[in-house]
């Protein structure tokens, strides 16, 4: 389907160009959000009899994106969560909570607005992309942790996962060789086993 976009649109153009694009992305996503009209004859008339109203109507937009983009660009949210030890979450972060989470912290943010290609479903740093405007997005820094002491760590450059692998692995090293038997290696122990005697080697020589 041909279309004239009302806005500009990630790679696909700006404001008045004629593309096109499959008819279901049109229909569900482009024409009902008012960023496009059909690319007839009757609409590039309509078009370029409010063009400069368009047009200024966007620039009012993208303005209104770019102050408060000022306040978010290095933003952070954290969001708590129950995980396994493995760092999986019990659950999702999706888009709602991101919103919920910048709003909370006086941030202008709808669902529209954040773009997650998929749902967060591990602990630790996650940039996520918030489009203020079609010309103007920022990142921001989304810190899932299991508690606000090891969001802190994190935002401080913290690997968590890490570090808990490396406590765990040091307590079962430590554990086995505590319990290891007189005459077994214990780990990080290079030492021959200890030799057997035989009745042989116990036996005076004749």
């Amino acid at each position: 389907m041909q279309i004239i976009l009302l806005e500009r649109v990630e790679k696909l153009g700006a404001i008045g160009d004629v593309v096109t694009v499959k008819d279901g992305f049109a229909r569900n996503f482009l024409l009902p959000n008012k960023k496009a009209l059909r690319a007839n004859a009757a609409n590039r008339k309509v078009f370029e009899a409010n063009r400069e109203r368009i047009e200024a109507e966007n620039a009012s937009r993208r303005e209104e994106a770019t102050a408060e983009s000022k306040s978010l660009e290095g933003a952070s949210v954290t969001l708590i969560r129950q995980a396994s030890n493995a760092g999986a979450l019990y659950g999702s972060v999706a888009v709602r909570d991101l919103v919920e989470a910048l709003v909370a912290d006086g941030h202008k943010v709808h669902k529209g607005q954040v773009v997650l290609g998929k749902p967060i479903k591990t602990l630790g740093m996650h940039e996520v992309k918030v489009a203020l405007h079609p010309e103007v997005s920022v990142n921001v820094k989304v810190n899932v942790a299991r508690s606000p002491e090891e969001a802190e760590m994190q935002a401080k450059g913290v690997d968590v996962m890490a570090a808990m692998f490396e406590t765990d692995t040091a307590g079962f090293t430590e554990e086995y060789d505590a319990n290891a038997e007189p005459g077994e290696i214990s780990r990080g122990d290079e030492a021959a086993p200890a030799p057997t005697t035989t009745d042989e080697d116990e036996a005076e020589p004749a």
